[in-house]
């Protein structure tokens, strides 16, 4: 396993040359965040399995780095929800409940409807225009079985009119909750009929927009899109239940 590398790199040339000096190339992220990716690039891969504990020494050692940096990004993730710290027992990859799911749901609902009824106004017709053209390609993905082509255009979907907004706290909330619906790991099938849904619900979101009833769009949002109640059948299935609870 190749452990989190800060990277110098340089383009100069010898003391003696008479070339210009070229400036050094610094990768400046901290090893706490290149641990972090690392740890949810396992997590969506399936690597690390919810309700598994982690051995912080062990994992240190092969990663080749202190316990600090590690212990530090298991922080942040237990901030996200996807750790649990336990007395005495350590850190455990925590499983992804019912219960949770239903508070999720009902955050997202009012943080988007919220955006939408600030920035609806601002979207134009180029706007649409792009969310139509992914809701669209949504439907070919479909058609041609890609869960992750599917996955990427229904999150640009809702990005052409959650990028609008001024508030960078709100909207790193959001992006924070939606990784810890979808990447714990990240499915790589269709469920049963759910998508071909949201392709019909982002429809009809688009007519509300388009009649400029943000109002009525914004309770959509929260009613339907992102309603636990009524997306609850394929919340059951997508995340089999058995596992969640």
């Amino acid at each position: 396993m190749l452990a989190p590398q800060i990277l110098v790199t340089s383009d100069m040339p010898s003391a003696s040359s008479s070339f210009p000096q070229k400036k050094l190339t610094l990768q400046t992220r901290s090893l706490r965040e290149q641990v972090y990716d690392y740890l949810r690039a396992e997590m969506n891969s399936g690597g690390m399995q919810p309700g598994s504990f982690l051995d912080i020494n062990a994992l240190a050692g092969e990663l080749g780095i202190s316990r600090t940096p590690l212990r530090d990004a298991l922080l942040q993730l237990e901030v996200e929800g996807f750790v649990e710290i336990l007395p005495r027992r350590g850190f455990r990859l925590k499983s992804l409940g019912l219960a949770e799911i239903r508070n999720i749901y009902q955050i997202i609902g009012a943080l988007e409807a919220a955006v939408l009824v600030a920035v609806g106004p601002c979207l134009g017709p180029d706007g649409l225009a792009r969310m139509d053209a992914h809701n669209e390609a949504m439907r070919g993905a479909i058609v041609k079985d890609d869960f992750e082509s599917f996955f990427n255009h229904n999150l640009a979907f809702h990005a052409e009119y959650l990028d609008i907004s001024d508030n960078p706290r709100l909207t790193a909330h959001l992006h924070s909750l939606k990784q810890r619906l979808y990447d714990w790991p990240r499915r790589k099938a269709f469920a049963n009929n759910w998508e071909e849904g949201a392709i019909l619900e982002h429809a009809h979101l688009l007519k509300l927009i388009r009649n400029e009833e943000f109002q009525s769009a914004a309770t959509y949002i929260r009613e339907v899109l992102w309603s636990f109640e009524a997306q609850e059948a394929f919340i059951r299935v997508y995340y089999q239940t058995g596992r969640a609870e």
